[in-house]
């Protein structure tokens, strides 16, 4: 997965200069960002804080590794039952 140029912090103070009163297409300019990556944004860290953004990653990191493992194991499964000839 590709990583931004802006971090978390960074997505949330432009999100709460918006909050403060700062019209969105002054803060595009001002941030070089598109109307869409803000609206992208406003819709995933809309309302957070930091501490709930770092909080939302560890949990998508740990969802993430969840499912990794979960695959693994449907496969060795599928694997198995077609070594032992049971369909």
């Amino acid at each position: 997965m590709r990583r931004g140029r802006f971090t978390e912090d960074q997505i949330i103070g432009v999100l709460l200069e918006h909050e403060a009163g700062v019209k969105t297409a002054e803060l595009c300019r001002k941030h070089g960002i598109s109307d869409e990556t803000f609206y992208n944004w406003k819709s995933k860290y809309g309302g957070m804080t930091v501490s709930e953004a770092a909080r939302l990653r560890t949990l998508e990191d740990e969802n993430r590794r969840l499912k990794k493992l979960l695959a693994e194991s449907m496969l060795d499964v599928s694997a198995l039952k077609d070594l032992l000839g049971k369909n």
